[in-house]
């Protein structure tokens, strides 16, 4: 058997541009480029790595879409018939939910830009598949399958490009018979599109130091299920979003429930990472929200068919970190670019892979590479996405500070000065502490007892696990790396009453409670790829890396 210290040397593929994540960032900046290649009759070599077993396995968003960026990128796509951006909002609501009831919110004393007039309750799987058939016809390559674990730099510190993971590697970190030598991928410009809180990004933010300018990262996780209910209940085109209960009014989050295609509806429910109360589940706090009155009766009789979570960067505006370095640059969820009231993030997502495509066209026609992309760093604030993203600034600040009645108050009114005169009384808030140095221990805080599930409307989270199809290679090292079990035990267990086994919404980890000592066991094999256990852990002792070949969630269309 082969020892890790005898590896082979990597192979290695050149190309112009290496792309990190078939996302909506990912797959239109290679599109981008493409077009502009094709424009000027130019031959550039674009490889787009994805982790998951096929493009679309591991993205899911709520979703509604705004099409102001899709229709830059593909102008004719309303004409074409294998578009599955198809269901136009038709109907849109707004609610405050209490215990028993909810208040309705006039669409009139909504901000403009909280309109979903125009845009279109979508799978973004579904929309990430038909981008990748697009970049594939225009000779992009696209490796599924493939996660990109290291980065790769040239003598002078520039990134210049990334290498997969190896294969058939044990548990015990040793090559078995099936091992395989992962790539090398170099390209004269390498982009970063792996999503919200990607292993590499981390690693790329302190190397550079991208941080140092910008207000600490924030992140909410979002929950999802698709239904298939009752003909008589769908209403195609409606879109519902509602925040309030069973939240509390500390504790900052939001729900939706939309009407898709087929009988369908995606119902989905967001909970802010920086909740003070160790003892708050996320998951079930979604369990409980399916059994609201304005909800359970939509969800009775139906089926439910798919779940999945992922955490979603909340931070905004000011907690954009400097996006490009020698070398590449940081796009789409990698960079932040969610609007948090809104929900929406594909718009700017695309926008970020197109701007940073107009830019490295242009540095390739100069003849440079391996440089940094300056222009794209002073653009974005300038163009569509910063201008999104500066009204809405201080709502989840704001929110955080005050509370649900006067935050969500404060925001609204902050929203409208932003959208009518560019102007806000605030100034732009900080939003303080990181999500992990939020929570406070559990001594300070009461338990909540959740009601066990009905297994009709709720659910326990290994049956939803099963749903959401993730899978990986029982015989590989742990992907969830816990850097100290002492202070996993004398911290998270001992002061924070062991909330990772409520904070990860796919029954990861546990503590074992039946011996002398409580053991911490990682059931690894259920990761849905959240990376909320990367965020919240109080002490930042859990780092979240990416598995063995196309492990995790097998997403179908979410």
């Amino acid at each position: 058997m082969t020892e890790m210290n005898e590896l082979p040397e990597r192979e290695s593929m050149e190309f112009d541009v290496v792309i990190v994540g078939a996302g909506p960032s990912g797959l239109s900046a290679a599109i981008r480029i493409k077009q502009l290649a094709e424009e000027k009759g130019e031959d550039i070599s674009v490889v787009v790595l994805e982790k998951g077993s096929e493009v679309g396995a591991h993205i899911l968003s709520g979703a509604v879409i705004d099409p102001v960026a899709l229709t830059r990128l593909i102008p004719d796509w309303k004409e074409d018939d294998s578009c599955p951006v198809k269901v136009a909002v038709k109907k849109d609501r707004f609610r405050l939910l209490g215990p028993a009831g909810a208040i309705p919110l006039p669409n009139f004393a909504m901000p403009p830009l909280m309109s979903n007039h125009g845009n279109y309750i979508i799978s973004l799987g579904n929309l990430c598949r038909w981008l990748a058939e697009k970049a594939e016809a225009m000779g992009v390559e696209i490796y599924p399958g493939f996660a990109a674990a290291e980065l790769l730099y040239d003598e002078n510190g520039a990134l210049r490009g990334v290498a997969t993971g190896d294969m058939g590697v044990g548990k015990d970190g040793e090559p078995k018979d099936t091992y395989m030598r992962g790539m090398e991928l170099l390209g004269k410009y390498t982009l970063i599109g792996e999503g919200v809180r990607g292993s590499l990004t981390k690693q790329l933010i302190a190397k550079y130091a991208l941080d140092k300018d910008c207000d600490v990262p924030k992140f909410g996780i979002g929950i999802k299920e698709i239904w298939e209910i009752d003909p008589a209940k769908h209403n195609e085109g409606l879109v519902e979003h509602s925040f309030g209960w069973p939240l509390d009014e500390k504790t900052g989050g939001g729900s939706f429930l939309y009407h898709m295609e087929d009988n369908q509806v995606a119902v989905g429910f967001v909970v802010y990472l920086n909740y003070k109360n160790p003892y708050l589940s996320p998951f079930e706090e979604f369990q409980r929200f399916k059994l609201h009155p304005t909800v359970q009766p939509t969800l009775e009789g139906g089926k439910r068919i798919s779940y999945g979570a992922r955490c979603i960067a909340e931070g905004g505006y000011q907690s954009v970190p400097r996006l490009t370095f020698p070398g590449g640059a940081l796009i789409g969820c990698s960079a932040g670019f969610v609007n948090v009231p809104r929900i929406k993030g594909i718009h700017n997502a695309m926008d970020s892979g197109m701007q940073v495509a107009d830019v490295l066209m242009t540095a390739l026609a100069e003849g440079r590479a391996n440089d940094e992309l300056a222009a794209y760093e002073e653009g974005w604030r300038k163009g569509p996405i910063g201008k999104d993203l500066f009204k809405v600034r201080n709502v989840k600040p704001l929110w955080a500070k005050f509370g649900l009645t006067i935050g969500v108050t404060l925001g609204g009114l902050d929203m409208w000065l932003n959208s009518l005169f560019g102007f806000s009384p605030f100034g732009t808030v900080k939003h303080g502490k990181t999500d992990a140095q939020s929570t406070l221990p559990a001594s300070q805080c009461k338990p909540i007892d959740y009601p066990k599930p009905d297994n009709k409307i709720t659910f326990d989270k290994l049956s939803s696990v099963f749903l959401s199809g993730a899978n990986h290679e029982e015989d590989q090292p742990c992907h969830l790396v816990v850097k100290d079990l002492s202070l996993q035990k004398s911290s998270e267990h001992d002061v924070y009453g062991g909330l990772s086994q409520r904070f990860c919404p796919a029954g990861v980890y546990e503590w074992d409670e039946s011996g002398e000592t409580p053991a911490y066991v990682i059931n690894a094999a259920n990761c849905v790829h959240c990376k909320t256990c990367d965020i919240k852990d109080p002490n930042g002792n859990i780092t979240w890396t990416v598995p063995e070949g196309a492990g995790g969630p097998t997403y179908p269309n979410m």
